[in-house]
């Protein structure tokens, strides 16, 4: 019956990406089958503890995020549990041997976010580093199955991937993040004053981690490049259209991809990958 129980968790860590990200569910799509639910696990994991921090207004955040960490080192520890998004993760950490640092790492990246930080390149690089570089480094653990070179190898790119997608919703969500949760994540940037200088410098630093990260990307193997592929394409048609905007409007809207677009680029990301352009 415990297969059953895993079956569904399975599922509803699923159901979680799908739910909130059209594209992430996409790029998973392009990957092989037999990464397919590790990623969904690491996804609805995620999403859960940045849920937590980001929407739960009116709940004890710092009670609940962690109760989540001790029921996910709890998970982990006795192999199951019975938060189905946790009982998924356990299995993706286990079948992959995904190390606990890169866990603890995330975890510490929501805790910052239950605070109101002034965000210095210090803590700034610390929260990319937990944030989004280690969950990079979750994905390739499943991607190089145990290939311990090639995850050496591939570890700087699928970090400064990482950084790239999460700078890049920086960008995306400046007005929710500023006007409603009272977060400026860029250091030395004065939001009541965001000046197309100050948007440039941090443009010229995600082209950087884009150009460096297509590198790791062409390095991936077959299983896992399309579905990569596809996600860097993704959030390269967002970021391109995050700079044709003034400074300004990014702080009034939240600049999107619609679903039309994004088959586009399923499409043209799928052509490339074929025709080894990539």
């Amino acid at each position: 019956m415990k297969l059953l129980f895993d079956n569904l968790s399975t599922q509803v860590s699923k159901m979680t990406t799908q739910v909130y990200s059209t594209s992430f569910s996409l790029g998973i799509y392009f990957l092989n089958n037999r990464f397919h639910d590790a990623i969904y696990a690491i996804y609805g994991f995620v999403r859960v503890a940045d849920e937590i921090v980001d929407s739960f207004e009116g709940y004890d955040k710092k009670y609940l995020l962690e109760k989540f960490k001790q029921e996910t080192y709890e998970a982990i520890d006795k192999r199951i549990s019975v938060n189905p998004i946790l009982n998924s993760f356990q299995q993706a950490v286990h079948q992959y041997y995904i190390d606990y640092k890169l866990i603890e790492t995330f975890l510490q990246s929501m805790e910052m976010d239950l605070e109101k930080v002034n965000y210095n390149h210090e803590k700034y690089e610390k929260y990319i580093l937990g944030s989004a570089e280690v969950v990079g480094l979750m994905c390739l653990y499943v991607f190089t199955e145990g290939d311990m070179k090639m995850y050496e190898e591939l570890k700087p790119y699928a970090m400064r991937l990482g950084s790239a997608f999460q700078k890049v919703n920086f960008l995306r969500d400046l007005k929710d993040d500023y006007h409603i949760l009272g977060r400026s994540y860029f250091p030395d940037v004065d939001m009541t004053a965001f000046t197309a200088k100050a948007k440039k410098q941090i443009e010229q630093d995600i082209e950087a981690d884009f150009k460096m990260a297509l590198v790791g990307i062409k390095k991936l193997p077959a299983s896992s490049k399309g579905g990569v592929y596809l996600a860097f394409i993704y959030y390269q048609s967002l970021f391109n259209k995050i700079k044709k905007l003034p400074a300004q409007r990014i702080l009034t809207e939240r600049v999107r991809i619609n679903n039309g677009k994004k088959i586009g680029l399923m499409f043209n990301s799928l052509v490339q990958n074929k025709m080894n352009w990539v």
